[in-house]
């Protein structure tokens, strides 16, 4: 853990969300998933928020966009957004797996990598103590082809994917690790392996490879961690309340937001979502953004 943590400002951009998910910079906003309300919004950085079109539905979505600006949105399946706005099956993931679909990056090929925990959100708690991991990740290729790259994930959370598409790393929330693949040139993962033992949910990665990851921290706190592969903690941000995401955007990719709300437990969803202590935040880093998404 560094020793001499940098003492930053952090700004409150946005506040009053139920819980806001999975952002993204795209397009000069940050886009981000607001499960409280089944929307898809964006905000600029002055604050400006706006409300561009319905979610997934439930919890567990996000979204993200093909290299020719379509967006994709998961849920019970993947969905592509046509430009008179109509929504269509992107790909038929159903023989994957029925739990639906979380998770999403789109690497540089244009391959679309998504996740899913593959089990009843309502059997939470029993999973968790188990120590079963039943996720999955599937790959759509650029061709459209669709097929399952990867298993016994402990409930995968976050994917980014290498500037040079070599490489993914995707949060295994369950087993508080980061894990790693090799990307071949067909899309699929090989040579799994630990690429740092350290906690995350939403994960971005900057230009010096390391990547920044999202969790919650004691007593209902959060933090938001700059992590080198092995586990070297580089730089550290302490929140007061739990993190779920993080990405680095910007016009010069150097600011670090955080997606950030209390945390009530699984069995009270519901109350999480009412009570709108969500938040975006935001804070100034030195290395920016790089990779997927």
């Amino acid at each position: 853990m560094p020793q001499d943590a940098p003492t930053r400002q952090i700004e409150v951009l946005l506040d009053g969300l139920g819980m806001g998910e999975s952002p993204r910079w795209h397009d000069g906003r940050l886009w981000f998933s607001n499960w409280g309300t089944n929307e898809i919004a964006a905000v600029d950085l002055e604050g400006n928020g706006e409300v561009i079109g319905p979610g997934g539905g439930g919890s567990g979505w996000a979204a993200n966009w093909l290299p020719d600006g379509l967006m994709l949105i998961t849920g019970p399946e993947l969905t592509r957004v046509e430009p008179d706005g109509s929504r269509v099956r992107h790909a038929d993931l159903s023989d994957i797996s029925p739990y639906g679909w979380s998770e999403i990056t789109v690497d540089g090929r244009g391959n679309i990598y998504v996740n899913s925990i593959n089990f009843d959100f309502a059997d939470f708690e029993d999973i968790m103590a188990s120590g079963t991991a039943p996720g999955k990740i599937a790959l759509v290729s650029s061709e459209g082809d669709a097929r399952e790259v990867a298993e016994d994930l402990a409930f995968p959370n976050g994917m980014v994917v290498t500037p040079d598409n070599t490489t993914l790393i995707v949060a295994e929330s369950f087993a508080r690790r980061l894990t790693a693949f090799d990307i071949a040139a067909d899309g699929s993962l090989t040579n799994r392996r630990v690429w740092a033992d350290v906690t995350g949910d939403g994960i971005c990665i900057d230009a010096e490879g390391a990547v920044w990851c999202s969790d919650v921290g004691p007593d209902d706190e959060g933090v938001c961690l700059r992590v080198r592969e092995g586990g070297e903690v580089l730089d550290r941000v302490e929140l007061d309340r739990p993190c779920y995401a993080c990405m680095l955007g910007g016009e010069d990719g150097r600011t670090l937001f955080m997606v950030v709300a209390k945390w009530f437990g699984p069995d009270r969803m519901d109350e999480l979502l009412q009570a709108k202590t969500g938040q975006i935040l935001t804070a100034r880093v030195d290395v920016p953004h790089a990779g997927w998404p």
